[in-house]
């Protein structure tokens, strides 16, 4: 493939409304000017309103159209969506850095639909550093947040850096600081506060944010302003319409 374009790869469910999920982060990449690849980890069938059912794609075939991808193309950012357990993540990631150490990777750590549809537990919590270690950054909100870190507010985990990921905490869920987002990074906290824009609440608009993040650093953008402006990208798409689906063509 000849292009100028930096390639990046989502691996991530596949949601039949388009409003989250490979088909949100094929639509967002491609407003950010990036060639995008999608490789589905599950089927399911939802709408913008209501998740129904979902059906897991065995990880042999992810890992083999990993393989295939990796060994065909040169893939810059990867985002990783939705995944049944750590073990079938910590798999992808290990795929991902053994063909490709440079490739960054950004997780949105989607545990619950928000219709309390339960899509991962976390179990092995003792794990959880191990695998996040091979990840650039993870993308939970509030609620998902408590679940990856128990204590994270409680001891400040952040403060005694034995977390090797950069974090953004997303505020759409934080009632004290409404859209207030806050970037943890090694020796730095920066909070990315919200504009005045109106926006309205949107089905997958965490998929969106993650996406637009990934398509950002592979346009060589630093960490915080590839965070910075997917905050100003999803404001709009939060804009765009009232409804739970956006437009991701925003004038």
């Amino acid at each position: 493939m000849s292009t100028d374009r930096p390639i990046v790869l989502s691996i991530a469910g596949h949601d039949p409304s388009g409003g989250a999920g490979i088909l949100a982060d094929i639509k967002t990449f491609e407003q950010h000017q990036v060639i995008g690849f999608a490789i589905t980890t599950a089927n399911t069938i939802q709408t913008e309103n209501k998740f129904y059912e979902i059906e897991w794609i065995n990880l042999s075939f992810v890992i083999r159209s990993i393989e295939t991808l990796f060994l065909s193309y040169q893939i810059s950012v990867v985002k990783i969506g939705i995944v049944p357990s750590l073990h079938y993540l910590n798999r992808i990631l290990s795929t991902i850095k053994l063909l490709s150490p440079a490739t960054k990777i950004v997780w949105d750590p989607v545990l619950k639909s928000t219709t309390r549809f339960e899509f991962m537990k976390i179990e092995a919590l003792s794990d959880l550093n191990k695998i996040l270690s091979k990840i650039d950054l993870v993308t939970p909100n509030y609620n998902e947040i408590e679940i990856l870190f128990p204590e994270f507010f409680a001891n400040k985990l952040w403060m005694e850096h034995n977390i090797p990921t950069a974090i953004l905490l997303k505020g759409g869920h934080n009632s004290a600081a409404l859209g207030t987002d806050r970037l943890f990074l090694k020796d730095e906290i920066i909070d990315l506060f919200p504009s005045e824009k109106k926006c309205f609440e949107k089905h997958g608009s965490g998929c969106v944010l993650s996406a637009a993040i990934a398509a950002n650093l592979a346009l060589n953008q630093t960490l915080h302003k590839a965070c910075k402006n997917a905050k100003t990208y999803i404001e709009k798409y939060l804009s765009s319409t009232s409804t739970l689906i956006g437009y991701h063509y925003v004038q």
